[in-house]
């Protein structure tokens, strides 16, 4: 009986720390490393990286409405220090590119083809 107990404290700790786990991955920040000029250089949680909701929800918080906003996304699965201009590590794992002008109207998130995202162009 007392094995049993034990047995079920175990799985239930191991289920809530999978639990705060996921969790904190889900909240993981998107590091914005720095601009270009106009450009924004972003990290992208790597749980985050084919989820096209997330990379709406971090577009909606870097650019504001009604102006001209660009954005490329990466991950870093390396590790590697953030800084601009991007370590080789980084450069090489672009996710997406988000360009909007204000100017002629235009809006485009482009994925990069390495993630195997279906529908439009990729890059």
């Amino acid at each position: 009986m007392r094995a049993s107990a034990l047995r079920i404290a175990l799985v239930t700790l191991l289920v809530a720390l999978s639990d705060s786990s996921a969790s904190a991955a889900e909240d993981e920040p998107w590091q914005v490393v720095g601009n270009q000029g106009l450009l924004q250089v972003v990290i992208v949680p790597r749980a985050k990286a084919t989820e096209v909701t997330a990379y709406r929800a971090q577009i909606a918080k870097l650019c504001p409405p009604d102006r001209t906003c660009f954005i490329n996304f990466f991950t870093n699965a390396s590790g590697a220090k953030a800084t601009l201009p991007l370590p080789d590590a980084i450069a090489a794992e672009a996710t997406a590119r988000f360009r909007r002008s204000a100017k002629n109207g235009a809006e485009v998130l482009q994925w990069s083809c390495r993630l195997g995202i279906p529908g439009g162009e990729c890059f």
